[in-house]
């Protein structure tokens, strides 16, 4: 399966949806504090993530 930049941004941004309704869905945390302080923090590690593992894979297909 070959993924573009907008399949894969869907992918994360899916699972960062799925991750927070988990938290707020499970009654493990209020929704006020998930939505204020966990997704933005998720949003920012997917980011970080994204970001390395793309490069990682241009790396991998000039130098492989």
């Amino acid at each position: 399966m070959k993924f573009d930049l907008l399949r894969a941004a869907g992918l994360v941004a899916l699972l960062i949806a799925v991750g927070t309704a988990g938290l707020i869905g499970s009654g493990m945390m209020p929704p006020q504090p998930t939505l204020m302080m966990v997704l933005p923090s998720m949003i920012a590690f997917g980011a970080i993530v994204f970001v390395v593992g793309m490069k990682h894979g241009e790396f991998r297909a000039t130098h492989g």
